[in-house]
């Protein structure tokens, strides 16, 4: 394969640190992976009733537990977050990492958390309702982490007034985002803002669809995107292109016949990243093993054993090697 794709992995936050939630971080490291990222949700899917611990204390746990991996959340949203205190966080936890964080952002969904914070009988946000918040929030965001000496400004949602965020981001003119998106909207956002863009196919395909037709529902992604950066006057070769895997029909039990898919063998792994990769995306994230299996969440890799050969074989692979 002429063009290089890395590997990254999502660690779910479902251990304690002392109880193998370091060791998993360490070893993500250790596998020569380029990231590893975490949910930034409250609670999620299967896991709401068991262990679920924060991103942001848990990336920065990892970050002094290892020294040359990329960290970052996938994603975190307006859900339950504002722009000025998770600005504030985000210089902590890049100058704790020596800058390597990478925010993964995105505008968020229904369920999970979505309406923790939500007052009795409040509705949940609309789609529009999330895309105007969205809007929103990453200019105010991107302005927190490139003007620390002192911010003011006040939006529809947001209002920061004289936010100083000093001494900035170890990272200039601040860290990278990589933005989550589909719709014209978020595009334009991961067209602007972006420094990667992030995919988890067509949530349509999931259901019904076939390998074919995700790959041809996620070229039409690409298209869509670099039609943005070109109308923000960027070359979309600019930006990274992110696939979170799992989400996809290949990842269905129900149409594949049971948990196997892409992870079925390395060459299998192999045989399906290097479709994306002729899309012209630049990295893939594996889920890494939750405990206990989880087979309710067929998006991760089964057990360590083959995570470890997808990831070191598969690297080499990948690389032509």
């Amino acid at each position: 394969m002429s063009t290089p794709l890395r590997l990254s992995t999502v660690i779910l936050p479902v251990r304690r640190w002392h109880e193998g939630g370091r060791t998993q971080w360490q070893r993500a490291e250790e596998l020569g992976l380029h990231a590893a990222y975490t949910y930034d949700h409250l609670a999620w899917r299967a896991f709401r009733d068991r262990p679920w611990f924060g991103a942001l204390p848990t990336l920065t746990a990892a970050a002094c537990a290892t020294s040359r991996l990329r960290l970052g959340t996938l994603v975190t949203s307006p859900n339950f977050r504002h722009p000025v205190t998770l600005a504030k966080e985000l210089i902590s936890l890049d100058d704790i990492s020596g800058g390597r964080v990478t925010l993964g952002i995105g505008a968020g969904g229904n369920g999970f958390d979505a309406t923790t914070l939500l007052r009795e009988g409040e509705s949940p946000w609309t789609p529009r309702e999330r895309a105007d918040r969205f809007g929103e929030f990453v200019p105010l965001l991107d302005a927190l982490l490139r003007e620390p000496a002192g911010l003011t400004r006040e939006g529809e949602f947001y209002t920061a007034t004289e936010a100083r965020n000093l001494p900035g981001c170890a990272q200039l003119p601040r860290l990278p985002f990589a933005v989550a998106a589909t719709g014209p909207r978020g595009l334009g956002l991961a067209a602007r803002y972006g420094q990667a863009w992030v995919t988890t196919g067509d949530p349509k395909m999931y259901e019904a669809g076939s390998a074919a037709e995700s790959i041809g529902a996620v070229r039409g992604q690409v298209a869509r995107l670099g039609k943005a950066c070109a109308e923000n006057g960027r070359d979309v070769d600019e930006l990274d292109k992110i696939l979170l895997t799992g989400f996809t029909p290949e990842f269905n039990p129900d149409l594949v016949g049971g948990r196997v898919g892409p992870f079925a063998s390395v060459d299998a792994f192999v045989d399906f990243a290097g479709r994306y990769a002729e899309l012209g995306f630049t990295e893939l994230v594996i889920h890494a093993p939750v405990p206990d299996g989880s087979p309710e969440f067929p998006a991760a890799v089964a057990d360590e054993k083959l995570f470890a050969r997808i990831v070191s074989q598969g690297l080499d692979q990948l690389a032509g090697k």
